[in-house]
């Protein structure tokens, strides 16, 4: 696709739902069973928590919905919370948001490919063995799907993310109006009592208090993918702000409704679940835990609602689970490349992540991210209770920092604006993104202090790297900046142009450069040549005596049959004696057309070229002879004579000066 259509990848409100959504609306398939499998480390004696820590997720999405709304219509520009913190509290800032979000999608991905191939699992057990292999195919195929551009995409995600929210608020409707009528769905599980924990059997008050809160920092996982509509604003059609307001509101108010809605049933069917990570982790009676798959919470809830697992509700909720899990991804697949083309603008990645592919996507981001992701699923063997402890922490890093920009902003905001209405306005607002940075500030705290020894240090290490990384990508860029920066836009002439040819054998490729090279009017013209074996360099000397060459031909002794040595050596004693002068080096090669004859052919010309680059003043020209196996290409002389007169290689058109030798 041309850079013209741009216009018209640009997302409606109904495509950039399942686009930009899919991760928060997916949470809610996993969110319910994190809150479960840690309370259910006490055994069944504290599920009664699972309401008010639920309760808890739903106030922290709403206030964090609410916020960005106010992002969003401050900054339609793109780039969230990285741009917030950039503009409004520094570059650092910014950084940090930005090594932040970049891990967290990377995790995205990782969680989200590997929960789908749990609720596969669910409804085909028999996989279990191939869940690596199965979740890395699933990474390269959305990959894949992102590489063919953003309208692809969404018409490829949108019906899964639609049918897996009807499939649950289905599922919901219905488990709700059976308990109403007196016949409350049971699970699978409801009877099957979990063995506590040493140590969990009875808590203190302050025990309890840190046990709930890590309780609820796991289930804090149904808030990831809130930031990537504020990230992927550009994306939108106009108005871009307004339409990125009403898809944050709806993605917010369906994803509240469906993690409500499913912990309910959950609790009203007594689901029981234990993380496999444990050692005691088993049910009484039942095989071991750790070695028979669970089914997930929502595969239970569905098996308990439908009628069991069997059923035609269960296999519809469990497909479309996975997919939009799988799919759920995506997020990550648009807001990472996003993000990192926005952070090679500003010279804090390579600049290679801005460069949109032929199907106007951020390919090296996305190929990047795919690489990334599956390696960690691998290593984590596409363990969900493992992984799950790396995430969350970039998530409200980038919220805390983001909210906290924008109480700034509309601090310096409000001291410009005389309109009264309007500054009631900046101060709802303010109000809003302060009480959302103070709560997604507490959290984070929370999430560090309770997740730590579970792997979270892993995110604490791997971030600074980042950070690192970056401020010194972006110093190289600047200090490439300044040496390139002039500010006088004159040219400096050298003072004269030795030329140089390097000649292997008397053939066309050669005298086709010296040709050339003659063309170029030099001050001095030499040939020259490295004598590693004294048989072939003798017959080239009488090669070149015989075609009575008007060039001289420099040898130089290479004692141990080095090549590059002596040539740089030779070029640097020119550039010593006279330090104003330019010197070009020609360097013949001939150009085969396929790609296993560059096997059969020495690549010195490419080595001497990489030399040559990084001696300063001088110039490499590459002079190259196409073969005929170069399709379509002829080879034509370089300037006939006259009609039977084989053409002169040294006497290129329009060229009779005399040439001085070196």
């Amino acid at each position: 696709m041309s850079s013209a259509a741009a216009s018209d990848v640009l997302l409606q409100k109904r495509l950039a739902l399942p686009i930009f959504a899919s991760d928060a609306l997916s949470s809610v398939a996993y969110a319910t069973q994190e809150i479960l499998l840690v309370l259910t480390v006490g055994g069944t004696a504290y599920l009664y928590l699972a309401p008010w820590v639920a309760a808890a997720v739903v106030v922290l999405m709403a206030t964090v919905v609410a916020s960005y709304r106010q992002l969003v219509r401050a900054y339609p520009t793109g780039g969230g919370d990285y741009e917030v913190a950039t503009k409004n509290i520094g570059a650092p800032a910014g950084v940090i948001v930005a090594s932040a979000l970049l891990v967290d999608y990377v995790m995205t991905v990782a969680v989200s490919v590997s929960s789908g191939v749990d609720n596969i699992i669910s409804a085909a057990p028999s996989i279990s063995p191939h869940r690596v292999e199965l979740a890395v195919i699933f990474v390269a195929l959305l990959a894949a799907v992102n590489l063919r551009g953003v309208r692809e995409a969404g018409l490829a995600f949108a019906a899964p993310t639609y049918l897996f929210a009807t499939g649950v608020f289905i599922m919901i409707g219905t488990g709700l109006f059976r308990t109403i009528a007196g016949d409350a769905p049971v699970a699978e599980s409801a009877n099957y009592h979990i063995e506590t924990q040493p140590g969990y059997g009875s808590l203190g008050f302050l025990a309890l208090m840190f046990f709930t809160l890590r309780a609820f920092s796991s289930g804090c996982t149904a808030l990831t993918g809130v930031e990537a509509i504020a990230n992927g604003v550009p994306a939108f059609r106009p108005p871009k702000a307004r339409n990125a307001q009403l898809t944050l509101v709806a993605m917010g108010t369906i994803a509240v409704s469906m993690f409500a809605g499913l912990t309910v049933l959950a609790l009203i069917s007594k689901v029981h679940i234990t993380d496999p990570t444990h050692d005691s982790c088993h049910f009484t009676n039942v095989a071991d835990c750790a070695d028979q798959p669970q089914r997930t919470v929502i595969a239970q809830v569905a098996s308990a609602v439908f009628g069991g697992p069997h059923s035609v509700g269960f296999f519809y909720v469990q497909a479309t689970t996975a997919m939009i899990l799988v799919l759920a991804a995506n997020t990550a697949f648009n807001g990472f490349p996003l993000l990192g083309s926005i952070l090679a603008r500003d010279r804090n990645l390579p600049a290679q992540l801005n460069n949109r592919g032929d199907r106007l996507a951020y390919s090296n981001g996305i190929v990047m991210l795919a690489v990334v992701a599956g390696a960690l699923i691998w290593i984590y063997q596409a363990n969900v209770s493992r992984l799950i402890q790396l995430y969350i922490i970039g998530v409200f890093t980038s919220f805390t920092l983001g909210q906290t920009g924008m109480v700034r902003h509309w601090n310096r905001t409000i001291r410009s604006e005389r309109d009264s209405g309007e500054r009631a306005r900046i101060r709802r607002s303010r109000a809003i993104n302060a009480f959302g940075a103070s709560l997604s500030g507490a959290v984070l705290i929370i999430v560090i202090v309770t997740k730590f020894t579970k792997g979270a240090y892993l995110v604490l290490i791997a971030m600074p790297i980042l950070y690192a990384v970056m401020r010194g990508i972006s110093k190289h860029y600047s200090r490439v900046a300044r040496e390139l920066a002039t500010e006088d836009t004159g040219l400096m002439l050298p003072s004269r142009n030795h030329v140089v040819v390097l000649v292997s054998k008397v053939h066309k490729p050669a005298l086709r450069a010296l040709a050339f090279a003659k063309a170029t009017r030099p001050d001095t013209l030499t040939a020259l040549t490295v004598n590693i074996d004294d048989e072939a360099t003798r017959a080239l000397q009488a090669e070149w005596e015989r075609h009575d060459l008007p060039v001289p031909l420099t040898v130089l002794e290479s004692p141990y049959r080095e090549v590059t040595r002596p040539l740089i050596e030779y070029i640097r004693k020119v550039r010593a004696d006279r330090p104003r002068d330019l010197v070009s080096v020609f360097i013949p090669e001939y150009v085969v057309g396929h790609w296993w004859e560059h096997l059969l052919h020495n690549q010195q010309a490419l080595r001497l070229k990489t030399r040559l680059l990084f001696q300063p003043g001088v110039m490499v020209t590459s002079v190259p002879w196409q073969l005929s196996s170069t399709a379509g290409l002829e080879q034509r002389p370089i300037r006939p004579d006259g009609p039977n007169v084989p053409p002169n290689p040294l006497v290129p058109p329009a060229v009779d000066a005399p040439v001085k030798s070196g």
